[in-house]
């Protein structure tokens, strides 16, 4: 029971009736013009705010109350989105506060903003007062759910921003607000910008970029990631300048070299290995083939981190060829030849891959071995998984590296209730699984197309763009709908797991597998690496299915299905069930209790013969329950549990 979320009729109502209200109040004021505020009121609002969310002492109004443990959770609306921008910024036309309308999406436009006051943080939002250019008038900006990166509020990382396609409408308590929930719809700026530079001194040009790229030394010194990723862009935007026909090309090279670093501790792996490519000096003296060498490792890991390991061989070679002594190099070359090992074998050390694990290292180092399996058209069911050769039972179909996987002991694991309004369902989901897809997916442009051809009830736009040139573009509703549908739980492998803090992970490859309750593989989990065995033999060609569910009870079976994974099943299995009749899977049910009860207090070793028959009769009770003819070659899954007591109590001959 610990691990159940409870919502109480009042607050599920005042959920439903709070989004519906701001929904008619919305489609009332769309295309009203805009009135102003009062610069003086709106800071003194958001700095009292932000003094009281810091102590504690307002409540956050996107919480909701839940029994049980008497905490509260954050309840998010989902249902209505809306595409990103798709067009660089230099494309859109500026706008003024002035243009701003009620329920507007300002597509074509953008509105650059300065932040006026302090940042009130939520658990899923964040919002402070913002000023147009000429600090002449206010408005509220909010950023909904997604509204950190790199572990800082994206609100106080930056005092300037541009809002691209800007998002005017209201709040859950009316207040008119700039919203922003796709990150990918607000450029942060730098103050100090780089347009000061005399367009005919060259000199004046390499002073300021070597000023840059010293302040990018300080900051990564001090561990400030993202900073030192900023100072070395601006440096390299000066550095890449023809400057009266004379760049630095060397400075160029210094500058990409380190931020190739700083993007590698950053995880933004596509940008390591463009940075890296940009830094090759490909000169023969010893200071160049080392400087070569630094930007080769660098390629290199970022290429094995996205697991594209003939790539990173062909780097850690390179770098190898440069220093042969490089021990680095060695090693890395040798976790290479594991990891294509595995891709192409199947052929894991799991005793030694488990033995690596702990809270610490929850994710492991392997390959994803998929080679046996390909995604075709399934009849009825959309895509599916199948088999490219015969399996046996017991042999392993296909492991997996998670995509993406969130641990309950993380701070990054949250689970919020979310209303959705298209079906008018009240439902606990792992909303920051989908926090961490949408921060990969937009620091590596390269990975959106994979996770968007994943099913999800929302398809966008149909435009499909992942990236234009202000960086990757990634639709968060989109991401939230293929998480909801794909997304399974790794098992509580390292303790302090509950309903409020779930492990949750996305496997790209598995998510195609489709749902039966006579499945003829399962799953099981190694830290982030899911291993899918055949639980009978598999012909080449045969689609491969797994169940989704196991529960016994056909009813709550269902419930589960089609509220989590939105579909009815139709399997053999559960077509038996359902000309069982109400009464008949009633009875089953109330003696599979009775059995459940029976084995949670009576253990198996040195059971009397008088216990013995009890659970004799309790199975043969079950097994009455099931129509001989019906379920001539079904699973009669009900009575399992007690059949292995049996099998364990019964005295051998």
């Amino acid at each position: 029971m610990a691990n159940t979320i409870f919502l109480t009729e009042q607050e599920a109502e005042r959920i439903r009736k709070t989004v519906k209200e701001r929904s008619k109040k919305c489609s009332e004021q769309t295309g009203h013009e805009r009135e102003p505020r009062d610069k003086t009121a709106a800071h003194q609002q958001a700095t009292g705010a932000a003094l009281m969310a810091d102590m504690g002492g307002v409540p956050d109004p996107d919480m909701t109350q839940t029994k049980g443990r008497g905490d509260t959770i954050p309840v998010v609306a989902v249902g209505q989105p809306y595409p990103p921008c798709a067009v660089s910024l230099e494309d859109l036309q500026p706008m003024k506060f002035a243009d701003l309308r009620m329920e507007t999406h300002h597509r074509g436009r953008k509105l650059t903003v300065k932040r006026l006051s302090p940042v009130v943080t939520l658990v899923a939002r964040s919002w402070t007062m913002v000023q147009d250019e000429k600090e002449e008038e206010a408005e509220r900006l909010e950023i909904c759910l997604h509204k950190s990166k790199h572990n800082e509020d994206i609100l106080e990382s930056a005092k300037f921003f541009i809002i691209k396609e800007p998002y005017f409408t209201l709040t859950d308590q009316g207040e008119a607000t700039l919203r922003v929930d796709h990150p990918s719809d607000l450029i942060i700026c730098q103050e100090e910008a780089h347009g000061t530079i005399p367009g005919d001194d060259a000199a004046a040009a390499e002073k300021l970029a070597t000023r840059y790229k010293a302040q990018g030394n300080t900051a990564l010194k001090q561990q400030d990631l993202p900073l030192a990723h900023a100072k070395y862009t601006e440096g390299l935007k000066i550095a890449e300048q023809d400057v009266l026909g004379n760049p630095n090309p060397d400075l160029a090279r210094d500058i990409s070299r380190n931020r190739a670093y700083v993007n590698l501790l950053l995880n933004q792996l596509d940008e390591v290995v463009t940075d890296a490519r940009a830094s090759f000096t490909s000169r023969d003296d010893q200071r160049s083939k080392e400087l070569d060498s630094k930007a080769y490792y660098r390629a290199g890991s970022a290429a094995y981190n996205q697991g594209r390991y003939q790539e990173a061989k062909r780097f850690f070679e390179e770098q190898q060829k440069l220093t042969p002594d490089d021990k680095d190099a060695k090693t890395q070359i040798k976790k290479v030849a594991s990891r294509l090992r595995e891709r192409e074998t199947g052929t894991y050390d799991l005793v030694k891959i488990r033995s690596g694990l702990s809270r610490a290292r929850p994710r492991i180092d392997a390959a994803s071995f998929i080679k046996n399996t390909e995604i075709r058209d399934s009849p009825g069911r959309g895509r599916g998984l199948y088999a490219t050769r015969s399996i046996t039972a017991g042999e392993i179909v296909m492991c997996e590296k998670a995509f993406c996987v969130v641990w309950s002991h993380e701070s990054e694991a949250l689970t919020a209730m979310t209303y959705d309004v298209r079906d008018d369902k009240i439902r606990v989901s792992p909303v920051g699984l989908s926090k961490s897809i949408v921060q990969k997916l937009l620091s590596n442009p390269s990975q959106v197309e994979s996770v968007m051809h994943l099913f999800g009830d929302y398809q966008g736009d149909g435009r499909n763009v992942s990236a234009t040139e202000d960086g990757a573009v990634v639709d968060v509703f989109r991401v939230h709908d293929i998480m909801s549908r794909n997304a399974f739980g790794p098992g509580d492998q390292y303790e302090d797991e509950g309903a409020r803090n779930a492990s949750t992970g996305l496997w790209i490859h598995a998510a195609y597998i489709n749902h039966s309750c006579i499945a003829n593989a399962k799953k099981e989990y190694i830290g982030d690496l899911m291993i899918l065995r055949a639980t009978r033999s598999i012909k080449s060609g045969e689609e491969i299915f797994h169940s989704y569910d196991e529960s016994k009870d056909y009813d709550a079976r269902q419930t589960a299905l089609m509220t989590t994974w939105g579909f009815q099943c139709s399997c053999a299995l559960c077509t038996a069930e359902t000309e069982d009749g109400q009464a008949i899977r009633d009875k089953r049910m109330e003696l599979v209790g009775e059995a459940d009860a029976f084995i949670e207090k009576t253990p198996w070793a040195g059971a009397k013969r008088l216990a013995i028959r009890k659970a004799q009769r309790l199975a043969q009770s079950i097994e009455d329950t099931y129509d001989g003819e019906r379920y001539r070659e079904l699973p009669r899954t009900a009575g399992e549990r007690i059949q292995e007591w049996l099998a364990k109590a019964s005295p051998r001959k």
